[in-house]
């Protein structure tokens, strides 16, 4: 794997656990090279265990897996590349038979096109944890998600916390989208780009990731990663960034 990919990979092992330590109720331990991460969010992706490493630590996947599986009824396996075969039945025997690939994209700030001026990015605010609740309404609608789907996820001081920035896009003081930026060593991740669907089409997804990767720029990020649906990925690749590689993630079907 190249150095990039151990780089962007590593950053995003760093926000997931900042999350799991800082969200109300999150839980995060290690074992060998795997991480697992519990945030009683609904959501298979946000309760898991992760080894980003080029050669995944079965057993300790197995047994943090083991864990997990005991404190959230969603939840999944995440590893980078495609997933051995021994992967695949560990993964199965834990009841997660559903596979779905997760391209990594990535970038170096300077390869990123900025294209939008003052007044469209006026549409942007930071938000800290006194507006939790807010964001999580508006997060959850964006994603069209059921009522109460994310939980605590973004309660207490996860809004507040150094390197963790949330962001809400408004106009005449109605919630439009969010976003969220996670920075650790000189990295910047982007997550939780969703608009409302009666405001989608008029560039907000771009508005919003704009600004999450010019305040981590000015903060002193020198790279961006970010996963990517594959209705997003053509603005994100129009942003400057390229696919790094694939990542892989179980769950229950």
């Amino acid at each position: 794997m190249s150095t990039t990919a151990d780089r962007l990979a590593t950053a995003y092992l760093d926000a997931i656990e900042a999350l799991g330590r800082v969200t109300p109720k999150g839980w995060y331990a290690e074992r060998g090279t795997a991480r697992a991460v519990v945030t009683h969010a609904e959501v298979a992706s946000l309760n898991g265990v992760f080894d980003l490493a080029t050669d995944p630590d079965l057993d300790s996947l197995d047994k943090l897996a083991t864990e997990v599986a005991r404190q959230a009824p969603h939840w999944s396996i995440m590893v980078r590349g495609e997933a051995s075969a021994a992967l695949v039945d560990l993964a199965a025997r834990h009841g997660l038979r559903e596979r779905h690939a997760l391209p990594l994209l990535g970038c170096g700030t300077d390869d990123i096109v900025f294209r939008l001026g003052s007044t469209q990015r006026a549409l942007v605010r930071r938000v800290g944890a006194a507006e939790n609740e807010r964001y999580t309404d508006v997060f959850t609608e964006s994603f069209e998600a059921p009522a109460g789907a994310f939980g605590s996820l973004m309660g207490g001081a996860v809004l507040d916390t150094d390197g963790i920035t949330g962001y809400l896009a408004e106009e005449s003081g109605q919630p439009l989208g969010t976003a969220l930026g996670m920075r650790a060593n000189g990295v910047i991740g982007v997550f939780n780009i969703g608009v409302v669907p009666s405001a989608r089409g008029r560039g907000l997804g771009r508005t919003l990731t704009e600004t999450v990767l010019r305040d981590g720029i000015a903060a002193g990020a020198d790279a961006a990663y970010l996963h990517s649906s594959p209705m997003g990925r053509p603005l994100y690749e129009s942003m400057g960034f390229v696919l790094v590689e694939t990542w892989t993630m179980f769950a229950a079907v």
